[in-house]
Parts: structure tokens; C-alpha cells; sequence
């Protein structure tokens, strides 16, 4: 079912000044559903001008949406339907058509952006004369290049001219690949989207008021020169970017980079043309289709994950955290930021525990120092956080969770000592990585109070939460756990207590085949370029010094005594690296990426094959192709959509992949290497 219709509302008003056209946009429901643009929604804007036309004396028009929601773009739900150039083609030029008829009316035309406003929603304004903003309208932008497409019913063109190429650049370009990044509506004032900035609660009055001043005489609007200083610098900046963002592998930002280029020298016919031309090969292609589904599954899935109990979850009104090193640190600090509860925060010397509340009071004035927070509400929650040695202090916590060192007989130890301190109902969670959640509680009086709330590093960046269910875990346990992940805008997904559990086994997979094609004769720089080249977030040898070098030792071997060594062999020269305390593979801080000299000399080669890029990567897709099926299979997760959602929440991968599962299948990888597709699962 595609989204409801978005209707174009005529009102006229007898002002002082003459008729006035006043259209609001709105698809007959409340802010959660907002206003999109479907082929229909454009038939009733063609109609709502046609009638505006028809009484012949209007003065002037202004558009704005329904409460909180000026309008959030383009019906999505029909783009996974266009399959050729002409049918993406025709697309843009109905939008262009029929939203261009605002800009050719013969009287003054003021958008009055209300509420929310993305992609089209963002451009049909843009197609009036004036605008105005409400200083509360929280989000504004254009995440088309997030999505693989590009604003193509004139972002692209008129964002250009009306702000000039180095901030249609920061709208278009480098805000959307930021994780999508949205300005408010102070911001779009001050960049010079909107004319006047207005306060909500009279922003409807004030509007109509300045399109009257504009058909009187008595508003004048001055704007800035939309030229750019240095073209050429300001785009080779932003490929640069774009380069260091998608590798190459996503061809919506170049051909965006290409039409604002254009918008400074083309008219705006010719603007469009080339934006329907955009839309004509980007519609169709993969990345797009990748994108849709992520975007799908991280804005409708991820809200309805499979596996959340109905049972009524129970309040967290005190945290308690084992071990105060850096994962622990930015767990409370974390925990304190979003529920604003106490925490307590325990290790076992009072050096770490000092340095662990340090770091959390530091992190609570970096905020301040930028402009998230005022200092009082900074040291109001440093406050909550308490550093102990006792167990005592952790008598009154609802949840607990440990972070201490990835050893099943230190887990056990710390779990079984807060038990006998803790209320029977308290919660205790797990972040291990690898470890069975399972053996954790085994000799607890209440196993099943006992869950894996699995976070990923950095924690404040990455929103996954692997949700680890036992056999012995409750719903009473897992109702409150799924509430907490999304009290801490997580996203929560429920994976089977299993080695490595769910998105560590699929890197750990990549991992191990890139370190024994290393093996075999590849170059380290070779494996890593070769895997950039599909778009990955991060060179797997630059993810394994993030994880860091143990860490990923102890997971290999987690799943290699789990599943042997034919899918997840030890290196043996990774050991040598671990051993030595190495702690990267390149040269840290060069900047060109060259390798360790150290590591070159500890690392001992079995082959001198020679891998070509496409070799490397067919190796790892296939391989990665045969574990996520055995996953599938062992229901480690409930679906496809699952592996999809973790990988694009807890490990980065991003849109234009649609996760991997999706990207296997329309990669051809799944239909070659297992004669089927992971989509119908």
C-alpha cells in the first residue's frame, strides 16, 4: 500500500491588499504520517494552480503544510517499480512541470516552510518567489545523495542559484553524506534559503503579513550574491569527500557535483532537463534499489523489529556498570545522557574507577564546549555518576550491566557476586562480544534475568544493540531490555546466543579471508583498496585497528573452536602481531598509507600469488554469501532484514548497499554461489 495522498488545499482570503491564494499541503493525517509527493499529489497541485488561475483576481499565493510537517519529499514506495531510464526520465520532468507553474504565476508567491521539509518538500519552496521559516522547524534537507538518487525536481539547479555552489555543495553534498544530516530552520534562515525567520506560534500570521508587505511595497528582500570565490577549489573539495565517503562506488554524489557545476552556467530549462536525465539512470539503478530498502528498514523496520515480547517493560531508574575501562566509560556516560538516572560505575582498583568517572566528566564538557548543552546541565549529570569499589552501592540498580575483561571465568565471577547484592528482578546484561550469554548465567539463581545487550564501538556513533536471548531468558527480561535500547535511540535487534553472535561473525568472516589472502601473496594495501572499491565504510585492516587486535583474536577464536578451521582459521601471523603489541598495520598518522615495517618483517608469507581487485573481492562475497545463509539457517536472527539492519546500524555499511544480503542478491553473488536469493527469506 503506498502512502496516503497528499492533497494541495485552496483557501482564498479577502485581504487588505486584494485576494490571496492560501494552499496547504496535507494527506489527511497527524505529523507522524507526513505529506510526500505521489503522481497524485502533483495531479492536485496542477489542479489547486489551475484554480487559483481560474478566479482571475488573486494578488498573490502562499504554500505551507499542515501542522509540524511542511512536506517530506517524494513517494519512495514506488521507486523499487521503475525499471527503465524513461520511466525515471518521465518522473522528473512531471515534477519539474508542474511545480515550475508556482514559479510562472503572474503575482508575488511565498513559501511558508512550517515543519519538516526534505527533498521535495525542501524544493517545491524553492520554486516560489519568497520564503519564510519557523524558528522550531527541527529538520531541513536534501538526503537524496543518502539515497542514491539526487534532488532532481530542481534542488540540484535552484539551490545553486539561489545560494551559490559551495552551500548547495554543503546541502546537497556533504550534509546527505554525513549520515544524513538535516539543518534546522535558524540554519536554513542564515544560509539563505528562507527570507524571514519567524517564532511558531505566529509564524501562519507573520507569513501572510510579509507576502502583503510584498504585494504593498512595504517588504523589501535583499539577498547576497550567489557566486562562489574559487569554483574549481570549492569542487574539488567536495570530490574529495565524496572519494573518502563512497570509493567511487555510488554514482549519485558525482552526478550531483556534476549538475551544480552545471547550475552555474546552464538556465534553468536546461537545469531541469539535466536533472531528468539524472533521474533517468539513477532510478534504476542498483544502488538506488539498495538504498530504498535501507532507508525502508531503518525508518519502518527497525521500529517493528521481530522478537520484542509484549510483556510491559519495567522502569530503569538506577544503572549499575562492572568495570570502568573505555567501553564501560562511554556506556555510562551514555546511559546518564539519554535516561538521566544515577549510575554507578565499580572496577576493581580506585585508579580506574577515577579515570573512568574522568572520562565522563570530560565527555559532558566537550558537549558544553560545543554547544549541546549549558554548563549546568553538564554538571548536573556528571553528578549522577558515582565511582565505587562495592558491589553495596549496586543493591538498588534495576539494570546491571558488565564490561570488564572478554574472560567467561571473570564474567561469571562479577555476575555471580552482583547477584547476591542485586533484587531478584534486577536485569543482568552482558556487553561481550563473542562470549555464550548462555554459560554466563549458568550458575546464577535467576538465569533468567540474564540477557546480552551487545553495544559497538564507537558507542556514541553506532546505533546497534544485538539483543542476545538465552533459552532461559524471560520476557520480563527482554520487554524491559528493548525498551532500554530504544530509551537510548538504539536500535535493538534480537539475535540467538550464539559465537560471535550476529554482525562480529560476518566481519570476523571478511576478516579471516583478507588475512590469508595476505597469506598467500596479496598486499595489504591491495586487500584493502580492493574492498574499498564496493563502497565499505572502512578498510577491513583500518576496522581492525579500531576493534583492536586482541579483540578480534579473541572473537577468531571464539568461532574458530565454534566452527573450525576451515571457516575461521587462526593466522598465525595475526597472532605474531597480537603478541608484539602491535596495535596497527600501517605506519600510524602517515600521511600516505604505507605499512608498518615491523609488520612486514613479522609477518612470513606461504605464497607469492598475485590477486587482481576483482579476485579479492569475489573471494569475500562468495564466502560471506555461504556464512550468512549457515546464520540464516541456524536462525540466529528471524530474517535477511535482520542481517541487513545490524550491519547497517552496528558496522556502518552503508545505504547504497542496502546492508549486504541485499547487495549479494542484486550483486548477483547469491544466485551464483548459492543458486538462490536472500531476499525471499
Amino acid at each position: 500500500m503506498g502512502e496516503p495522498v497528499t492533497k494541495f488545499l485552496v483557501n482564498f482570503w479577502n485581504s487588505p491588499v486584494g485576494k490571496l491564494a492560501i494552499v496547504t499541503m496535507d494527506n489527511g493525517h497527524d505529523y507522524k504520517k507526513p505529506n510526500v509527493f505521489s503522481e497524485a499529489a502533483l495531479v492536485s497541485l496542477n489542479e489547486a494552480i489551475n484554480s487559483v488561475l481560474a478566479q482571475g483576481d488573486v494578488k498573490g499565493l502562499m504554500l505551507t503544510g499542515k501542522p509540524y510537517i511542511f512536506a517530506a519529499g517524494a513517494d519512495l514506495t514506488q521507486v523499487p517499480f521503475v525499471t527503465t531510464f524513461d520511466q525515471g526520465y518521465q518522473i522528473g520532468k512531471a515534477g519539474h512541470t508542474i511545480m515550475k507553474r508556482l514559479m510562472d504565476l503572474p503575482f508575488p508567491t511565498v513559501a511558508a516552510y512550517n515543519g519538516v521539509a526534505l527533498g521535495g518538500g525542501l524544493e517545491i519552496g524553492l520554486y516560489c518567489q519568497y520564503r519564510t521559516v519557523a524558528r522550531s522547524v527541527p529538520a531541513m534537507g536534501f538526503p537524496e545523495c543518502f539515497i542514491g538518487l539526487i534532488p532532481g525536481w530542481g534542488g540540484c539547479t535552484l539551490a545553486t542559484k539561489l545560494l551559490g555552489p559551495e552551500k548547495a555543495l554543503e546541502l546537497i553534498i556533504f550534509n546527505a553524506l554525513n549520515q544524513n544530516r538535516m539543518i534546522n530552520g535558524v540554519q536554513a534562515f542564515e544560509m539563505g534559503l528562507a527570507d524571514r525567520l519567524y517564532d511558531g506560534a505566529e509564524f501562519f500570521d507573520d507569513s501572510l503579513r510579509f507576502l502583503i508587505g510584498i504585494i504593498e511595497g512595504t517588504e523589501k528582500v535583499e539577498r547576497q550574491a550567489s557566486k562562489t570565490t574559487n569554483l574549481k577549489a570549492a569542487m574539488s573539495k567536495a570530490k574529495e569527500f565524496v572519494d573518502a565517503k563512497v570509493h567511487g562506488a555510488a554514482p549519485a554524489p558525482y552526478r550531483a557535483m556534476e549538475l551544480i557545476e552545471g547550475a552555474t552556467k546552464w538556465s534553468v530549462e536546461q537545469g531541469f532537463e539535466e536533472e531528468n536525465k539524472a533521474l533517468g539512470d539513477l532510478i534504476k539503478s542498483r544502488q538506488c534499489k539498495c538504498s530504498i530498502y535501507a532507508f525502508d528498514l531503518v525508518n519502518r523496520y527497525a521500529k517493528k523489529v521481530k522478537g520484542v515480547p509484549d510483556a510491559k517493560p519495567k522502569p530503569v531508574k538506577k544503572v549499575g556498570i562492572i568495570g570502568a575501562g573505555l567501553m564501560a566509560s562511554q556506556l555510562a556516560q551514555l546511559f546518564i545522557y539519554r535516561l538521566g538516572v544515577p549510575v554507578v560505575m565499580k572496577d576493581i582498583k580506585q585508579e580506574f574507577v577515577d579515570k573512568g568517572c574522568a572520562y565522563v566528566h570530560q565527555e559532558f564538557q566537550k558537549m558544553v564546549e560545543k554547544g549541546r548543552m549549558p554548563e549546568a546541565r553538564a554538571r548536573y549529570l556528571s553528578s549522577l555518576l558515582h565511582g565505587t569499589l562495592s558491589y553495596d552501592d549496586f543493591a538498588d540498580c534495576d539494570f546491571v550491566i558488565e564490561a570488564v575483561f572478554e574472560r567467561m571465568d571473570i564474567k561469571k565471577q562479577v555476575f555471580a557476586e552482583v547477584e547476591a547484592v542485586v533484587v531478584p528482578e534486577c536485569i543482568l546484561a552482558t556487553n561481550t562480544s563473542s562470549l555464550s550469554v548462555t554459560e554466563m548465567g549458568a550458575d546464577l539463581k535467576h538465569p533468567e534475568r540474564v540477557v546480552g545487550f551487545h553495544f559497538f564501538n564507537p558507542v556514541a556513533v553506532l546505533p546497534l544493540v544485538e539483543i542476545i536471548k538465552t533459552p532461559r531468558t524471560d520476557d520480563l527480561t527482554l520487554a524491559p531490555a528493548f525498551d532500554l535500547a530504544k530509551k537510548l535511540k538504539k536500535t535493538g535487534v534480537l539475535v540467538k546466543d550464539a559465537p560471535a553472535f550476529l554482525v562480529n561473525r560476518i566481519l570476523t568472516k571478511m576478516l579471516a579471508d583478507c588475512l590469508t589472502m595476505v597469506d598467500e601473496g596479496a598486499d595489504f594495501i591491495q586487500v584493502d583498496e580492493a574492498l574499498l572499491g564496493l563502497g565499505l565504510p572502512m578498510a577491513p585492516f583500518d576496522l581492525l585497528a579500531l576493534v583492536g587486535f586482541p579483540v578480534a583474536y579473541h572473537v577468531a577464536e571464539t568461532l574458530n573452536h565454534a566452527f573450525g578451521a576451515e571457516r575461521f582459521p587462526l593466522n598465525a601471523n595475526f597472532k605474531k602481531l597480537v603478541e608484539a603489541g602491535k596495535k596497527s598495520i600501517y605506519v600510524p598518522g602517515a600521511k600516505v598509507k604505507k605499512v608498518d615495517p615491523e609488520v612486514e618483517k613479522l609477518w612470513v608469507r606461504k605464497g607469492q600469488k598475485e590477486f587482481h581487485s576483482d579476485e579479492i573481492r569475489d573471494r569475500v562475497l562468495s564466502n560471506l554469501a555461504k556464512e550468512i545463509d549457515l546464520i540464516l539457517k541456524e536462525k540466529i536472527v528471524n530474517s535477511s532484514r535482520d542481517v541487513d539492519l545490524a550491519m547497517i546500524m552496528g558496522a556502518g555499511w552503508p545505504f547504497f548497499m542496502g546492508g549486504i544480503t541485499m547487495y549479494l542478491d542484486m550483486a548477483g553473488v547469491t544466485p551464483k554461489v548459492l543458486q538462490k536469493v536472500f531476499f525471499s527469506f
